[in-house]
């Protein structure tokens, strides 16, 4: 990296206070738009450690003559995708601008995010009626994109798995056999063109399960767990369409709520879940072994940290019945795309001795544990 670019960097990094030690010269009319639209909303760190932040720089434009959504689109167009989405998590989540959090039309134009929806739902409780619609506009377009990846991952893992010994006339991309398809068209390959032209494609049919299976999941709704919170409400909504599947969804704090009605609308599990407070694992797990009517066909699954603020007793006597009943017990540390827990290690330990599998996973690969399980 050449010294000038380093300068550049720098710059950039440090914003306004670097402006009379390193050269401004060097700037473009792209940095200064890069720099405005940084200083914009990171200038507010110095603010908020009580320094007063300067009135501009030379050749640039007081940052004070953006508005919100101004910056907004101009930080879309200067910024890769990633960058921006982070960006204006944190306006909301660290800085709170004020623009974004008062006109509902700003705060639809946001790219909807898991990070973007986490924020959202922690201060949903100071904004107005009008923007909490806003909010749930915002939450359903999260819900909706992640549902869309998801969704074909359990249904290929849950419904049935291909029978590739019988074909099916249900023209599918799920059950889209591309190897017979090519062996069925190969007399249609064009030398001219260096094509295969497809006539007749092959789709397999699929295994049918007959007898469901139940799902109970039992969410931490903990500060620390909202990645998973979020993850788990879209995938409850999911299973709740397959017939392969019963879910009950419990969500806890020190408080245990059945959100079993809603299950089958992620978006509303998320408008009703209260984030923060202490924890009573036990109660919550006590309360979903009730649940049970089919040990031998259920499936429990704790979404978790294991930080358990009751005593630990009645969580793992719970845990103990349930595994002597022959309840498949999984505790879940993570279940969202990163899997990179925080947990107590300790309680973990102590359950997974008791018979429960402990792991962090993302949702596809719950999806492929399920099917293992249900096969």
């Amino acid at each position: 990296m050449s010294d000038v670019e380093a300068l550049r960097r720098w710059r950039l990094m440090l914003g306004h206070y670097s402006a009379s030690s390193l050269q401004q010269g060097q700037f473009s009319a792209g940095d200064w738009k890069l720099d405005q639209a940084l200083d914009y909303l990171y200038g507010r760190e110095y603010e908020g450690r009580g320094l007063a932040r300067p009135a501009g720089g030379s050749g640039s434009l007081d940052p004070t003559q953006l508005r919100a959504i101004d910056w907004l689109a101009r930080t879309r167009k200067l910024f890769p995708q990633d960058v921006f989405e982070r960006m204006q998590t944190q306006a909301i989540e660290r800085y709170q601008l004020t623009e974004l959090l008062e006109d509902p039309a700003v705060l639809r134009s946001l790219d909807a995010t898991p990070e973007l929806a986490k924020a959202l739902l922690g201060m949903r409780g100071r904004l107005s009626s009008q923007m909490r619609d806003a909010v749930r506009d915002v939450i359903r377009k999260t819900v909706d994109d992640i549902t869309r990846r998801l969704r074909n991952e359990f249904v290929n893992a849950l419904v049935g798995r291909r029978n590739r010994q019988r074909r099916s006339q249900v023209k599918s991309a799920q059950n889209f056999d591309a190897r017979a398809t090519i062996a069925a068209n190969l007399r249609h390959y064009s030398v001219e063109r260096q094509q295969l032209v497809i006539e007749q494609p092959r789709f397999n049919a699929r295994v049918k399960r007959n007898l469901p299976w139940d799902v109970v999941l039992c969410v931490d709704q903990s500060g620390s767990m909202m990645d998973s919170v979020i993850y788990s409400a879209v995938i409850a909504g999911i299973m709740s369409s397959l017939p392969a599947v019963r879910v009950r969804l419990v969500v806890f704090d020190t408080s245990v709520v059945d959100l079993t009605h809603l299950a089958s609308d992620p978006v509303e599990v998320l408008l009703t879940v209260q984030l923060g407070g202490g924890t009573d694992i036990g109660r919550a797990v006590t309360y979903c072994e009730s649940l049970i009517a089919n040990p031998a066909r259920t499936v429990f699954a704790l979404i978790s940290d294991f930080e358990e603020g009751a005593s630990p007793g009645p969580l793992l006597a719970s845990v103990r019945r349930m595994a002597e009943s022959r309840v498949t017990l999984l505790g879940l540390a993570a279940l969202d795309e990163s899997a990179a827990p925080v947990y107590d290690r300790q309680m973990a330990q102590r359950l997974a001795n008791l018979g429960m599998h402990v792991a962090a996973l993302t949702p596809v690969h719950f999806a492929q544990w399920l099917a293992e399980v249900m096969n």
